[in-house]
């Protein structure tokens, strides 16, 4: 039979957060009691002045075509955003309205790669990060990080990773699947091998909103006028105001790179949905009490539940300081409770103690799970029970 499957589509790795998520609705859906730790989006409802937003755009007809790369009254809610949350100062035609961050991303690395540019990724890392650069047709760069380092990439790292076939880099603070991130001082340090070297900074800052503790989001874009001109900024409304749905995510960043972007979705997305792009006006023009109130209900849990994680035998969990994941690494724990991998801890420990992780594996960090606090109290601590109970049965000394 002729072959159809493009060579691009061939490595392709399923996206492990969706397929362990998936398995558990499965569970559910047999009436199972499965408490599910793994999807990466909040547990709370959009805002109800934002779904009335894009009901009000609809019921005023607002239901056609926009721009490819977004709505001009969108893209002023966002600059007024980098204004006053940022410091940061972008034109319209500065910024993209995209179909989520995800795609945004997608796109960004569709018009910056050709075939062999190479893109420097710290692991652990979002596990489309290097699926999304291979499908451009760019080779990613793994720089290991460590528990020691609090999993952040340093500047020597940097400029040991670089080639003259480097074409950028990617800073995620806060991180997922880590919840690190990066200080002024570091990404300082970062940002002056970045210019050294004439590479683009890709700065994934979707979680911004979400940090803890008296910990502070720093964009690397804040540094200077120079760094800002190297640097896309990623962001979005999809964790901040809970839209994950919605699908709404933007770029900003150097205009002509912000055009081939807009081009390229010109020709494939032809723009974002409609109704999503007025309820994200509202999401940045409106009121921000419920951003707020979901940091602090975040910001609870993660008291809550570390120290308990942080007792179970053979976990080793570095405390986060943003997003809504802890990464312990389990590496002892599989090891002394007979499986010989994460990746058959983790399957494990949904079939028998009906607890769904993920495996650190789709994100570079074989020895870890990812465990998403983005559910109610109750519930996490029910599953940090199972999760005890699991590890104290296996375990063979």
């Amino acid at each position: 039979m002729k072959e159809f499957l493009s060579n691009r589509v061939k490595t392709l790795k399923p996206s492990s957060t969706l397929a362990i998520t998936a398995k558990a609705k499965e569970m559910k859906a047999q009436g199972i009691d499965v408490i599910g730790l793994g999807a990466g989006e909040p547990d709370f409802n959009t805002p109800q002045n934002i779904i009335n937003a894009a009901i009000d755009s609809m019921q005023k007809g607002y239901t056609k075509y926009t721009p490819s790369g977004g709505l001009p009254a969108l893209k002023d809610a966002i600059i007024e955003k980098f204004k006053r949350d940022n410091q940061l100062e972008y034109k319209q035609n500065e910024v993209i309205v995209g179909v989520g961050a995800k795609h945004v991303l997608y796109t960004l690395f569709q018009v910056i790669l050709n075939d062999g540019d190479e893109v420097i990724i710290p692991t652990p890392y979002w596990v489309s990060y290097p699926e999304q650069v291979k499908l451009a047709g760019g080779v990613p760069v793994f720089v290991e990080t460590t528990s020691e380092q609090n999993y952040k990439m340093t500047a020597e790292q940097l400029r040991n990773a670089i080639t003259d076939k480097t074409k950028a880099v990617i800073i995620n603070s806060p991180s997922n699947p880590t919840g690190m991130i990066y200080h002024r001082e570091e990404l300082e340090e970062i940002a002056k091998v970045a210019l050294e070297h004439n590479i683009l900074i890709v700065s994934d800052e979707i979680y911004e909103k979400l940090v803890y503790n008296g910990a502070e989001h720093f964009s690397i874009a804040q540094i200077s006028e120079e760094v800002k001109s190297k640097t896309i900024v990623i962001n979005g409304v999809s964790k901040s105001h809970s839209m994950t749905g919605w699908r709404i995510g933007y770029a900003a960043g150097d205009a002509d790179i912000i055009k081939a972007m807009t081009d390229l979705a010109s020709h494939s997305t032809s723009n974002p949905t409609t109704a999503s792009q007025y309820a994200a006006i509202e999401a940045y023009n409106g009121p921000q009490d419920s951003v707020e109130e979901m940091r602090k209900a975040f910001e609870s849990r993660l008291e809550t539940i570390y120290p308990k994680l942080s007792t179970i035998p053979g976990f080793k969990v570095v405390k986060p300081q943003g997003a809504f994941y802890l990464l312990p690494d389990v590496g002892e724990a599989a090891a002394k409770t007979g499986f010989a991998t994460v990746d058959e801890f983790a399957g494990a420990l949904l079939t028998e103690a009906n607890v769904a992780v993920i495996p650190g594996s789709g994100f570079g960090a074989p020895s870890t799970i990812r465990i998403s606090y983005a559910t109610s109290l109750d519930l996490l601590e029910e599953a940090v029970r199972r999760i005890e109970k699991f590890v104290k049965d296996h375990w063979k000394n």
